[in-house]
């Protein structure tokens, strides 16, 4: 079986539902320091996060991955146990087969080939960072292990996270930034009253729906070459009491923007405090910032991702900024390039999760083929 696809079979069984890392990490530490990479567990809170380096000097590449997962959800909709991995054809089946341990397995296999094939010869240093806190709160995951280098003085030039970028097929999409992601929760203050005596209450909630309208119907930019405009979503609202003859003294709205660089958090706070002003909404805004905006518009690593999508795959990738949030939103910010690479995405954290066995052995080499054109001097 194809070295690739046999680890990702290996940590698709081993259940780690986020932050439980559940033997994936010690599984690929051994693999990582027989090919000589100098191997940390750092561990906080609940989460472990492994960090390994080969290489004493120069230029940082790393890998950027997570070992957790969602989880799988009701049993009755899965064809098969999400833990025990299935092969049916092509198709590699199991919770975490594309989000993302198949990208995890292709860069472990990819950095051991290049080890093997061109260690003597490389000219940087090479990393892979793991964590097991992508997909919970992400608080003591990538996060703390950035704080970390930083303490050290330790600084990444170049990621590629191996997020499942693909659309439909393996390659044709890079991500090389992402929106922002801004939370809001709204609570607004009116009177609890009667509803056939509403001159002795306040209704919070026909104070709160037209601020609401408002911040939805707000132009908030008009996005670039490289990002959508700023979207505002509502996504929970709640007030009253059940009762039908109830006027509610108080109702809370939450509320996500994804925002590109042309706008800050603190634009977008100021914004909404001014139109819940000018409403006479009285209320409390609480905030979440899950991570700002990060854009790499050209450079080394975007150029060897591209020239190893076109000699693996004959085709250049679209660049996108599109989806959610990733961990590369921790990385970036340190002034790293982070591009973004990995299977197609149609199925993650959905029942029957899967991935093309033969795109993670593609995708091990379109990785083995980067590392060599970063750190090999051109050979």
């Amino acid at each position: 079986m194809d070295s690739t696809l046999a680890l990702a079979r290996e940590l698709i069984a081993r259940p780690s539902v986020t932050p439980d890392d559940a033997g994936c990490q010690p599984l690929i530490a051994g693999r990582l320091q027989a090919a000589g990479f100098r191997v940390e567990n750092l561990r906080f809170g609940d989460v472990d996060n492994l960090w390994a380096v080969a290489g004493d000097r120069g230029p940082l590449l790393c890998f950027a991955g997570h070992t957790d997962v969602v989880p799988p959800g009701p049993a009755e909709d899965w064809h098969t146990d999400p833990f025990v991995p299935q092969l049916d054809g092509d198709r590699l089946i199991g919770r975490g087969a594309a989000d993302m341990k198949g990208s995890v397995a292709a860069m472990v296999t990819a950095a051991e080939r290049f080890r093997a094939g061109f260690g003597e010869r490389q000219q940087g240093r090479l990393a892979l960072l793991l964590t097991s806190d992508e997909e919970g709160a992400a608080r003591d995951g990538t996060r703390r292990v950035m704080e970390t280098l930083g303490e050290r003085g330790d600084a990444i030039d170049w990621c590629v996270v191996g997020e499942p970028s693909s659309r439909a097929v393996l390659g044709d999409t890079i991500r090389h930034g992402r929106r922002g992601s801004l939370t809001g929760h709204i609570r607004a203050h009116g009177r609890q009253g009667h509803v056939a005596y509403p001159d002795s209450a306040d209704n919070a909630l026909h104070r709160l729906m037209p601020v609401l309208t408002e911040l939805a119907g707000h132009s908030w930019d008009a996005g670039d070459d490289d990002f959508p405009p700023t979207s505002f979503q509502i996504s929970n609202l709640q007030a009253g009491t059940g009762a039908d003859n109830v006027i509610p003294g108080h109702a809370e709205a939450r509320f996500n923007l994804r925002f590109s660089p042309a706008l800050t958090p603190d634009a977008i706070r100021a914004t909404v405090d001014a139109v819940c002003q000018r409403h006479d909404l009285v209320c409390d805004i609480d905030w979440h910032l899950s991570g700002k905006p990060f854009i790499t518009r050209g450079g080394a690593l975007l150029d060897a991702v591209s020239d190893a999508c076109q000699a693996c795959l004959g085709d250049r990738p679209v660049r996108s900024t599109g989806g959610g949030t990733s961990d590369g939103r921790f990385i970036a910010p340190t002034g790293a390039q982070v591009v973004e690479l990995g299977p197609v995405n149609a199925t993650i954290h959905q029942a029957n999760e899967w991935v093309s066995a033969a795109d993670l052995t593609t995708l091990s080499r379109i990785f083995e083929d980067v590392m060599r054109r970063l750190l090999t001097a051109g050979d």
